[in-house]
């Protein structure tokens, strides 16, 4: 059965002064500040495009991971994804760097990133961002 999710955002103002609010709808978790400042400089307690990316890639690949070392017969006891987006003001998102350690019972270290290299290539999100250079490390904790 296929899902649709849905975030908005309210933007008031110009690019360079105005400020937006990104809403979740439909888990209802919560409303993020949003503005230029914060996405092309520091984030200073404001949210922006690329580490919502990030937050939706590095939790996609955590759960393709997972699935895929269940599948073959090593759950694991424990996977920490972090997602780098970068962002050049006046060229767009330029990569995303995938770090991913992970606790897997009975699974050796070429194993572990064979089936990050896996989960990399297939994560929905993964795929829906085939413009965009991805690279991974991949290691057992």
């Amino acid at each position: 059965m296929a899902t649709t999710r849905q975030a908005h955002t309210v933007w008031e103002g110009n690019l360079l002064e105005g400020k937006g609010v990104v809403t979740l709808d439909s888990s209802g978790v919560g409303e993020y500040p949003v503005s230029w400042p914060s996405r092309a400089e520091q984030a200073n307690g404001k949210t922006s495009p690329e580490e919502l990316i990030a937050a939706a890639h590095s939790s996609c690949f955590s759960m393709a991971l997972s699935n895929g070392l269940a599948s073959a017969g090593n759950p694991p006891a424990r996977l920490n994804t972090k997602a780098e987006v970068t962002f050049q003001p006046g060229t767009g998102i330029t990569g995303i760097h995938l770090t991913v350690e992970g606790e897997v019972p009975g699974l050796d270290e070429a194993g572990f990133v064979k089936a990050a290299e896996d989960a990399k290539a297939n994560c929905p999100v993964s795929q829906a961002l085939t413009g965009t250079t991805i690279t991974l490390s991949a290691s057992l904790a």
